[in-house]
């Protein structure tokens, strides 16, 4: 235990996401796995160099130091392919978290075995590769035993079995293996990382063109899905297809739930205390996570993503209970969070935490990202089952009762509970969605009941979140602090976009929220007292919101802003460091990618309509 808490400083934005539709991976640009969470993208980590040196890795890489690298993704997959240029020769990487054998289209991730597939290839001169494995389950509190057998390594300890397929044999040292060979042009060797609970089921000895094949299968798997969700036309088309594919890669494909990041504990701030756990699903993202997949043309991902939220809270308000605001990816609810005080985190930032206590808190916002969600998805005018009507009319009514209530708000804050202006605003529109759906909802003797409140919500919003002094509506009522969550104002059709405070309102956040960057902040400081990064998805709000109200230029202008601040593969942090431009947060972001797909169909549609005024 006394070796570990060596802090992890390489930059979050160097690392390429594999999935296999139920757990993730990162990878370095110089080929070491440093996170690997399965079978789950919530279970312990095995490899978690990402947050402690010691914590668990696997490389594979020159043993020189390559004079240079590159990578990039095997087009419309996620496969990833990183190539090494050394002075002797060059090779090429290849990895990839198994999807099952057969697995096409729609049905990705349903069959995927759980492996870490890995083929180095020389294609020039020569290479000697260097290859490193040091599993470290559970976060790196096991160090495992090493076991050689036929065509590999055994790894006991934890709560499962690890096979490592080899076709070269490795040393082992204590918990870590390691191993050296020298490739010419045209060699090549494939490994496979197996995880089980019972691996004697498997042959360790998978030869290199068995790898090959499960390799070849998972490059058809991904493009057959990308195929079938090619519904965008527009600006920044290949963006939006890419984002496609990564919200599909952290998608729980056993109940069709979405993680909002890959990662645990990495930090809003370097050196900070804001280290969330991330790999779970919140109600809040519903909508935004609903419109992305339509513009997407993920139908089937979308259907199932909403009809995850219904099975997972369903019953939670026949007790009078609020909405929890977060479940776990098999519609867990008890999320309690805990430190890992042996990490030392990344760059030191420090607790490490699993688990997210967020799922206790009160945020009134959720029965509007649930019931706009539901409008977007179910029929407008058809009956609904019994259950899903009973749980819409249920949050419809919630929302009614509980409007005038303080609550945590949109971002989560831990101080006391306030009168947020966005969480006034989701109760409206929770109302607004449930008129729209009486019909289905079978609600008609409801209408006058929540016609009067959302009456009364818009003229609360209207009165105390408006301030005149500032020429804006506010993060709270009564207050004079700005939120970008006021974004959300016209985007959901509360006011009109050519509305003079909603005009005005979009300039004060363009003006004042934004950093020298032309990145946007959530806030400039909260409860915690610290200063965080800059908002990726905040500033693709605001692209959105420049776009529908009428300023197109300054849109696009946002929107190339954000997109620069992903990484060479595309992918996009939570945030930016302002001064360093760094990523950080946890990584991907699925609410990122979601920014980005909105933003880019909103520029799209007002550009269109600039064309035929």
């Amino acid at each position: 235990m006394d070796g570990l808490r060596r802090m992890s400083a390489r930059p979050i934005g160097d690392h390429a996401l594999l999935s296999d539709c139920r757990s993730a991976a990162l990878v370095t640009s110089d080929g070491s796995v440093d996170w690997l969470c399965v079978p789950r993208f919530d279970s312990p980590a095995i490899f978690a160099r990402l947050l402690d040196e010691d914590a668990g890795h696997w490389s594979i890489r020159p043993v020189t130091g390559p004079v240079d690298i590159s990578r990039r993704y095997v087009e419309d997959t996620l496969v990833l392919e990183t190539l090494f240029r050394t002075t002797g020769g060059t090779a090429v990487l290849r990895d990839a978290l198994a999807l099952g054998r057969h697995e096409r289209g729609h049905a990705l991730g349903t069959a995927s075995p759980g492996m870490l597939l890995r083929q180095i290839t020389c294609t020039e001169g020569r290479v000697d590769i260097e290859i490193s494995y040091a599993p470290r389950p559970e976060f790196g509190l096991v160090h495992p035993l090493l076991s050689p057998v036929p065509g590999g390594l055994a790894a006991y300890g934890g709560a499962h079995v690890l096979l490592l397929s080899s076709p070269v044999d490795l040393r082992v040292n204590g918990s870590t293996a390691h191993g050296r060979i020298p490739l010419t042009a045209g060699h090549h060797l494939g490994f496979a990382l197996h995880v089980g609970t019972a691996w004697e089921k498997e042959s360790a000895a998978w030869r290199t063109g068995r790898i090959r094949r499960r390799m070849s299968d998972t490059v058809e798997g991904w493009r057959s899905w990308s195929k079938l969700h090619r519904g965008y036309v527009g600006p920044w088309q290949d963006e939006v297809s890419h984002s496609g594919r990564v919200l599909r890669a952290l998608t729980f494909a056993p109940t069709g739930a979405i993680v909002a990041a890959a990662t645990t504990s990495l930090p809003e701030k370097t050196g900070g205390r804001r280290n969330w756990d991330y790999r779970y699903t919140w109600v809040r993202d519903a909508s935004f996570t609903i419109q992305a997949l339509a513009t997407a043309a993920c139908e089937k991902e979308k259907n199932r993503f909403f009809g995850f939220l219904t099975r997972a809270a369903a019953t939670q308000l026949d007790r009078g209970a609020d909405l929890q605001i977060m479940y776990g990816i098999g519609g867990e609810r008890d999320l309690s969070e805990r430190p890992l005080p042996h990490l030392a985190g990344w760059r030191n930032s420090s607790p490490v935490r699993i688990g997210n206590d967020a799922w206790r808190q009160r945020q009134l916002d959720v029965y509007g990202e649930l019931l706009d969600a539901a409008a977007q998805t179910l029929p407008p005018d058809e009956p609904l089952d019994p259950a899903t009507r009973t749980f819409l009319l249920q949050a419809a009514e919630t929302a009614a009762q509980r409007w005038t209530q303080p609550d945590q708000g949109i971002w989560e804050g831990r101080g006391p509970s306030r009168h947020f202006l966005h969480s006034k605003l989701m109760c409206w529109v929770a109302l607004d969605r449930a008129i729209s759906m009486a019909p289905a909802l079978q609600a008609d003797e409801r209408l006058p009941h929540w016609q009067h409140e959302r009456d009364q919500i818009r003229q609360a919003i209207e009165q105390r979140g408006w301030n005149p002094h500032l020429g804006a509506f506010t993060q709270a009522f009564d207050t004079d602090d700005l939120d970008p969550s006021a974004l959300m104002l016209p985007i959901v059709g509360f006011l009109p976009p050519h509305d003079p405070r909603i005009q005005s309102t979009v300039l004060a956040i363009a003006t004042q929220l934004t950093d020298h960057n032309g990145l946007v902040r959530r806030y400039l400081t909260d409860e915690l007292q610290e200063e965080e990064g800059t908002f990726l998805l905040c500033t693709f709000w605001l692209a959105q919101a420049l776009a529908l109200t009428g300023h197109t230029t300054r849109a696009r202008h946002a929107f190339q802003t954000a997109l620069a601040h992903a990484n060479d593969l595309g992918l996009l942090a939570e945030e930016t460091d302002s001064t360093t431009a760094e990523a950080l947060g946890n990584f991907p972001q699925a609410f990122s990618h979601i920014g980005l797909i909105n933003a880019a169909r909103a520029i799209r549609n007002a550009e269109r309509q600039d064309i035929h005024t």
